[in-house]
């Protein structure tokens, strides 16, 4: 028996315009939409709030927070996914990618620690069918990091995989071409005091020049071979965004500047930032706000990276404070649509 679920009563937002009425779905597909008020029996009354559609999240961080929700702490991993997917779920989101780290700076990283039991417990709640969301994964390669090849090859063949970003966060360029606020960012992350965390920074940056470039051109070739949509991370540059062109990645995530974002739009990649950023009206990295990109045309996904919530906020105020030209243009940010 077909189950029909009506929406009525609600500012229905489209992809072009915002129509007051029902919207009718049978078997979780959208049926109709009508600019009438339903008096169905068991129909939702919206009382003249909005109703969008529902959001795809291509960059969370969010479930690691559930495998350590304080140091030391290790969550029961089907909980944990559980519990992730219920604040994804309630946040508006339909479809996320849960961001995997591949490779993380800190040796001693919880990431590396949880990145099994992580993969394994969103397959096994996806097979058991105790999720609300699509579940997909999205792996964060740190190119610098030693064994992120190794640990690729692991997982790249999980059918859950649709995303590889190629990322680099060795201090003094890209997100953290500012040193003080790597400086801030790392040790207030793991304590370090000055002098570890200047050993810190001349280890990281001695091995981004071992392995930076062989392992991003290897994770290349990998992506291309499988058909692995490919997002770069961080551009900074016009020379970065030159080189994700060459690539063939299709996103750009989280550009750090105007001229970058630019560039990479113009060559016709979407452009990713997050809406944490949005709400809070800029970076914590001191890098451009996504606010500016989009007054100059240039962001064209939204991503609440470590704060599920965020997604629904960020899209309010793109167009409260005018950044877009309409709320459905910037309800298409946060559903991903790139391209027309």
């Amino acid at each position: 028996m077909k189950k029909e679920t009506v929406f009525t009563n609600g500012r229905v937002v489209t992809r072009d315009s915002i129509l007051d009425g029902t919207v009718r779905a049978v078997d979780g597909r959208i049926e109709e939409i009508a600019e009438v008020v339903s008096d169905a029996p068991g129909a939702i009354d919206f009382h003249g709030d909005y109703l969008l559609p529902g959001f795809v999240e291509l960059h969370t961080d969010n479930l690691e927070k559930h495998f350590s929700p304080r140091p030391g702490v290790s969550w029961p991993a089907i909980s944990a996914v559980v519990a992730h997917d219920a604040q994804i779920a309630s946040s508006g989101i339909t479809t996320v990618f849960d961001a995997l780290a591949i490779g993380d700076l800190n040796p001693d990283s919880v990431r590396l620690l949880h990145l099994k039991r992580m993969a394994e417990a969103i397959d096994e709640a996806r097979n058991r069918g105790v999720l609300r969301a699509e579940h997909m994964i999205h792996l964060r390669c740190e190119v610098s990091h030693p064994d992120v090849v190794n640990i690729f090859e692991s997982y790249v063949d999980d059918s859950g995989v649709r995303l590889v970003s190629l990322m680099d966060h060795t201090p003094g360029q890209r997100q953290f071409a500012q040193l003080d606020k790597y400086k801030q960012y790392y040790q207030g992350k793991y304590g370090l005091t000055d002098e570890e965390l200047e050993a810190f920074i001349v280890e990281k940056r001695r091995s981004q020049e071992l392995y930076s470039a062989p392992h991003r051109s290897y994770l290349v070739e990998q992506c291309r071979d499988r058909g692995i949509t490919m997002a770069s991370h961080d551009d900074a540059t016009e020379a970065h965004v030159d080189e994700a062109i060459e690539d063939g990645v299709a996103i750009a995530e989280f550009p750090t500047t105007l001229v970058a974002a630019r560039k990479a739009s113009k060559a016709g990649l979407g452009v990713l930032m997050g809406a944490p950023n949005v709400v809070l009206g800029g970076s914590h990295s001191g890098n451009v706000s996504a606010i500016e990109l989009a007054q100059n045309g240039v962001l064209d996904i939204l991503s609440s990276d470590y704060v599920p919530s965020s997604m629904v906020q960020g899209v309010f105020r793109l167009w409260s404070d005018g950044a877009v030209p309409s709320l459905p243009a910037a309800a298409t940010a946060a559903v991903a649509l790139v391209g027309g």
